[in-house]
């Protein structure tokens, strides 16, 4: 199999921000372009799931809508797996693409385990969200595609709703603390006064 695709999640309304959130600086580079960064730097591949395709034209790597609208995060999800199946990769690395501060020494350990003989379904980072980890920082395989349609068939767009159908193995949250901040490394921008909280953080780890 070829290597996982990096699939940057482009999909949201960016009705909070009022913007394209993911073309906004910080510390003087978009945010998409900080996330491509840190992805390249572990897996060569990447793809982008926007919606609007037309926004994101400046974006130079390839990019596909959702292939069925209206069910969030999942329906990106649902779309990149079915574009790695398609290329004949064993999944994709998921990242949003509002995270500037994401970790590639975290992307690579999750690289790492998805390459082993025993590698499950998913592979996904703890953190202090109310899921307790993190989905859209997260390896996928292809396998999961069958749990995935099923939870879209009974009306269950959670990104955590098929796991109960996958094997899902967590990186502990005690382990992800050694890459940064869990709360640093998976902030999401979603608001103009949180661009500026990262372009404070971003000044303080300069």
């Amino acid at each position: 199999m070829r290597p996982p695709f990096g699939a940057i999640m482009a999909g949201g309304r960016n009705s909070r921000y009022g913007d394209l959130k993911a073309l906004a600086p910080v510390a003087g580079q978009a945010i998409i372009d900080r996330v491509i960064e840190r992805l390249r730097a572990v897996t060569p591949d990447l793809i982008l799931i926007a919606n609007d395709v037309v926004a994101y034209h400046a974006v130079d790597i390839p990019s596909r809508p959702d292939r069925i609208p209206g069910l969030g995060a999942l329906g990106g999800l649902h779309s990149a797996l079915h574009w790695a199946a398609e290329e004949a990769r064993d999944g994709i690395i998921a990242i949003a693409c509002d995270m500037p501060f994401v970790s590639s020494a975290l992307l690579g350990r999750l690289l790492e385990r998805s390459r082993s003989d025993d590698a499950p379904d998913v592979v996904a980072p703890e953190s202090g969200s109310r899921r307790g980890l993190e989905p859209l920082c997260t390896y996928y395989s292809v396998g999961c595609l069958p749990a995935i349609e099923a939870a879209i068939q009974r009306g269950d767009s959670r990104m955590i709703g098929f796991h109960a159908q996958v094997s899902v193995e967590r990186i502990a949250l005690a382990e992800v603390a050694k890459y940064g901040d869990p709360e640093t490394l998976f902030m999401n921008v979603n608001t103009p006064e949180e661009r500026l909280l990262a372009e404070r953080i971003a000044q303080e780890h300069a």
